[in-house]
């Protein structure tokens, strides 16, 4: 049977490495195992959304959605000491390991749950989501994923996106702009996006 990183239980042998990784000025020990995404090191379009962030204006929660092993929601928790950063995602190895890096980096204003999308996030005041989304799931996940962020956000609130050019960045701008009424390329590097919209509540 094929698994993916998206999987919620993956059934590949598990192979846990660890190394250390720079982010934001800052050194990090990092687990990651088979059947994660990005086992060996810190991947480059997470690293560029890392480095990219601005948090937004409002007050409340950062939500690392897909978090995987967990170096944005780490890294930006770790950064952004008096926010919550909420972690979730699908696959069940992924978590126990972003609840074991929390752990080992110290780094304690973070809840880590498991959701399918935003399916088990509710009643939260969500300030930011940032997202480097499971491009392996498919289009129509991903876009899901976009609509239920829109809806999750707080006014003021951003979703931040990263994503490459040839895995579909123009129609997931295309995507965020319908759904936000705008859309902003911050940075491009290496053939990835970072992407950002602001929800404005309408009349």
């Amino acid at each position: 049977m094929s698994e993916h990183y998206f999987s919620q239980n993956p059934q590949s042998k598990s192979s846990p490495r660890k190394w250390k990784y720079e982010l934001k000025g800052n050194l990090y020990t990092f687990a990651s195992d088979i059947g994660v995404f990005s086992k060996d090191e810190v991947d480059f379009g997470s690293r560029l959304l890392i480095e990219k962030f601005k948090e937004p204006s409002v007050a409340g929660d950062f939500l690392d959605l897909g978090c995987g092993y967990g170096p944005i929601g780490i890294a930006l928790a770790d950064h952004h000491k008096e926010r919550n950063i909420l972690m979730s995602d699908v696959n069940e190895r992924a978590l126990i390991l972003a609840q074991q890096n929390a752990e080992i980096n110290d780094v304690k204003n973070v809840e880590i749950t498991q959701s399918d999308r935003l399916t088990n996030i509710e009643n939260r005041s969500i300030a930011a989501i940032i997202t480097n989304p499971p491009i392996r799931a498919g289009k129509k996940v991903v876009h899901q994923m976009f609509e239920e962020s829109q809806a999750a956000l707080i006014e003021h609130g951003e979703l931040w996106v990263v994503i490459q050019k040839k895995q579909g960045a123009p129609s997931a701008k295309e995507k965020i702009e319908y759904l936000f009424g705008n859309a902003e390329v911050v940075a491009r590097d290496k053939g990835y996006f970072i992407l950002r919209a602001t929800k404005y509540l309408t009349e």
